[in-house]
């Protein structure tokens, strides 16, 4: 059922138009039945219909078409061989053979897109020329094209533009039929009903019935008596609060009785936000232009699949996949995620090459997965892909739910995956030629990319999703655009296509000239619904500053528009700040200790509670990129490989040390997966790092200095609980006829930094904790820090032996107050909190 509003601004467009239409027949002595009334938009078709009865309800009724629609009603349109089809899951696999016939098969991945773009561009010139006129026409055409010289900066767009060019101009077209002389024969009259913008294909059909033939504009304001409706104007912050207005304009208007309500849709993504708002309101929403089927979440899960079959495909892209197939349920997965997550696995590569002989259940699913994806890795003709991903959907049962979506019906519908519509692909050229998964995953993403999803509409809906231009001679009560500002809604919008001025002149193609007049036509028209809203934002997404459109600008100066009112209800919320958190850790005692553990509890007793306490921890991303610490962790093990190498086969200083060192960095490198560009940035610079490190060796060992020892595991008890911790490295240093101790801890940090470590005496408790895991009663400690401009430094702590017994007494002093159940507060400050994982537990930002 469609609303239909009380206050009719379109009615005197039509009895306009209506009239003309009925004096035209009269003059021609035409018959209603044997008159096309051609109309620019398909939802003005039960329009003219029904105004047409009303009017004349004696009469026949014309036939109210768009030229697509009359065509097929004339004759189902079959493409055969290169023809332009129309629809993008054929005409770019065209598009790619096109460019191998003229040995362009090493561009083609780049060019198919487009050149698919420019030939659909040229159609609608083409398809508005007779047949028996397009040889002649394609003459002229040929003539503006550039030469695509060899070595042209700009060879490969002349080259697109000229294969364009050709193959629509040998494509037939569904349109052909319109100049059959049958047709014209048995059409009385032809009407056509202009919108903002003159069509080339109805300017050729004008022509082509001469006398018989009547243009009539649609908007014609002076004509139609309109008059501008009452303007609001609301300026917005952001595109939530954007969205936040316009839904709470709508329900205005609804609330008072102004039915039905257009929302103007300029912007997709804002008026998606519009209509989850509404819907939230339970107001029910007919979207008659939809949005791309891509953004579906049915495509989502579809290319999904494909991505995860990729043969490079990421641990996080396959687990994405995974959570969408019923075949797995969350129980399955949860232990897969939490193992490839602790063991930093981020290719699936080396998931599937792991040994999960360990974990039976892992194992299960990971072999399950690589069966799957192993039906989609060899190279095929699109018929077979289409059969394989089709399996693929139903061996998971991502198949039924599909099926069972109204956007996922869409989704198996254009990529021809249904029985019975491979048949059509037998006639497709290109159709065989065999193609990767990663060929075959842009042809799918492509197609979905092109393709529209309309849900369908709820009966009786009070709001109307539309276009601008599809405003035009349709009867609303009030007006919602969104949207208004300069980046949005342009006065001269961009024209499609890289064509010059003189070829969209000579071709009918649109023009900057013709989109802006098109442009503030349909502006006008739009602001003479009754009531309207208009809105924009003043900033975007990235804090990038924005103006109201130029348009909108106008108003302003006209004084045609007034401020509006935020139509959102205000509520009142109590203040409810959130209390500092004081827990107690008594009931949860402590067995073991590390040095980053107590490093929690010096900066923050709240974060030690809850991170080492109740043993909350974050989940590790499994495609992180490499950073900082990776290369810290991947230094420890390079220079611990070497010096245990050296122990067992001695090196002096020199060129053998250095190919050692690197021997020992490629062996650690290979082992810890780091080959590659995301470990490019670090290798680039390791020959300074080893450099360095290597003089400062040298020196090192010349002072007396020796190696002992890396990476070692090492527990102390101390009281009811445990000092636990892994010491980089320890030397001995041989000096006045006694060997010291020596602990060292590796920093790849600032230099600055790491003064400030030593320079904070009793503060920094790292190598005092480490002294404290050695029983020695005297001992050495220091920082190394291996610099990564080629300079190493030691940084000694002197003071070691006296910091460590101050650190003990501390430790024990503060466990005692613990199980005493002294409270743990949150006192963390500056770049304690800024990382923290427990902050949003504290609630630190939410403090009274």
């Amino acid at each position: 059922m469609t609303v239909i509003a009380k206050t009719d601004q379109a009615a005197p467009c039509w009895a306009r138009v209506l009239g003309e239409v009925a004096r035209h027949l009269a003059q021609h002595g035409a018959h209603p039945a044997r008159t096309v009334v051609l109309v620019p938009y398909a939802q003005l078709m039960p329009w003219g219909q029904r105004l047409w009865a009303r009017r004349h309800p004696d009469s026949f009724v014309p036939r109210f078409e768009t030229t697509r629609n009359w065509a097929h009603q004339l004759a189902v349109f079959v493409p055969e061989g290169q023809d332009l089809a129309g629809d993008v899951a054929r005409d770019t696999l065209t598009a790619r053979t096109l460019l191998d016939q003229a040995g362009l098969s090493a561009q083609r991945d780049v060019l198919a897109t487009p050149l698919q773009e420019a030939a659909a561009q040229l159609a609608l010139a083409v398809a508005a020329v007779p047949p028996a006129q397009r040889d002649a026409w394609g003459v002229q055409a040929r003539s503006l094209l550039p030469p695509a010289d060899e070595g042209s900066a700009l060879r490969f767009e002349a080259v697109v533009a000229r294969i364009a060019l050709e193959w629509a101009l040998a494509s037939r077209y569904a349109t052909d039929v319109l100049f059959e002389p049958g047709v014209r024969a048995a059409t009385d009259a032809l009407v056509v009903f202009e919108g903002f913008q003159a069509e080339p294909m109805a300017a050729a059909l004008l022509a082509h019935w001469g006398e018989r033939a009547l243009l009539l504009p649609l908007y014609a304001p002076e004509g139609d008596g309109a008059v501008q409706g009452q303007i609001a104007l609301h300026a917005a912050t952001d595109a939530e609060d954007e969205a936040q207005c316009a839904a709470a304009c709508v329900l205005a208007h609804l609330a008072a009785g102004r039915v039905p309500v257009v929302l103007a849709a300029t912007d997709r993504a804002l008026t998606r936000r519009v209509r989850a708002h509404l819907g939230s309101s339970g107001v029910d929403v007919r979207d008659e232009s939809g949005w791309t089927l891509s953004t579906t979440r049915a495509a989502a899960q579809l290319m999904a699949a494909l991505k995860a079959c990729a043969w490079d495909a990421d641990a996080d892209a396959v687990l994405a996949w995974l959570k969408q197939v019923p075949a797995w349920e969350a129980g399955t997965l949860n232990p897969l995620e939490k193992a490839l997550r602790k063991a930093s696995l981020a290719r699936w590569g080396a998931v599937a090459e792991r040994d999960w002989s360990t974990h039976p259940a892992l194992a299960a699913t990971v072999a399950q997965t690589e069966a799957w994806r192993a039906g989609l890795r060899a190279a095929r003709p699109l018929v077979q892909w289409l059969a394989a991903l089709r399996g693929l959907l139903e061996a998971t049962g991502q198949w039924a739910v599909l099926e069972a979506d109204e956007a996922g019906e869409r989704v198996l519908a254009v990529l021809r995956l249904p029985e019975g519509l491979q048949a059509e692909l037998e006639a497709w050229d290109g159709v065989g030629r065999r193609m990767a998964l990663a060929e075959f995953t842009r042809w799918a993403d492509e197609v979905l990319e092109a393709a529209r999803f309309v849900p369908p509409p709820p009966p009786g809906a009070p709001v109307v999703i539309l276009p601008l231009p599809q405003l035009l001679a349709r009867p609303f009560a009030a007006l919602v655009l969104p949207g208004c500002d300069e980046k949005r809604l342009q006065p001269a919008p961009e024209p499609p296509g890289e064509w010059t001025q003189a070829q969209r002149e000579a071709w009918g193609l649109p023009t900057r000239d013709s989109l802006e007049a098109a442009q503030r036509l349909a502006w006008r028209s739009a602001l003479q619904t009754p009531v309207v809203d208009v809105l924009w934002r003043t900033g975007d997404e990235g804090g990038e500053p924005l103006l109201a459109s130029a348009l909108v600008l106008a108003l302003h100066l006209d004084g045609a528009a007034h401020a509006g009112e935020d139509l959102r209800l205000a509520r009142s919320v109590a203040s409810a700040p959130t209390a500092r958190p004081l827990p107690s850790g008594q009931a949860l005692p402590v067995h073991k200790l590390s040095s980053t553990a107590y490093s929690d509890l010096r900066h923050c007793p709240y974060r030690f509670f809850a991170l080492r306490q109740l043993g909350l921890q974050d989940a590790e991303e499994l495609g992180s990129e490499v950073d900082k610490r990776d290369f810290g962790n991947w230094l420890h093990e390079v220079l611990q490989h070497f010096h245990e190498g050296l122990l067992q086969a001695p090196l002096d200083a020199g060129p053998g040390r250095t190919h050692r060192l690197d021997e020992s960095a490629q062996a650690v490198t290979a082992r810890q997966g780091l080959t590659g560009g995301d470990f490019l940035p670090f290798a680039a610079g390791w020959p300074q790092v080893r450099d360095g490190y290597l003089r400062w060796l040298a020196q090192h060992e010349q002072l007396g200095a020796g190696f002992r020892q890396a990476e070692l595991r090492t527990t102390q008890p101390l009281g009811g609980m445990e000092l636990v911790g892994t010491i980089d490295r320890i030397d001995g240093v041989s000096g006045a006829g006694e060997v010291t101790t020596l602990v060292i801890d590796y920093k790849t940090e600032s230099d600055s930094v790491t003064r400030q470590r030593i320079g904070a005496g009793a503060e920094d408790t790292q190598l005092a904790f480490y002294a404290a895991l050695l029983s020695h009663d005297t001992l050495r400690a220091a920082y190394v820090n291996v610099g990564e401009r080629g300079e190493t430094q030691m940084h000694e702590q002197e003071e070691v032996v006296a910091l460590r017994d101050l650190l003990v007494e501390g430790i024990q002093h503060d466990f005692e107050r613990i199980a005493a159940g002294d409270p743990m507060p949150a006192l963390g400050e500056g770049m304690v909190c800024e990382y923290c994982a427990a902050r949003g537990l504290c609630r630190k930002d939410f403090w009274a």
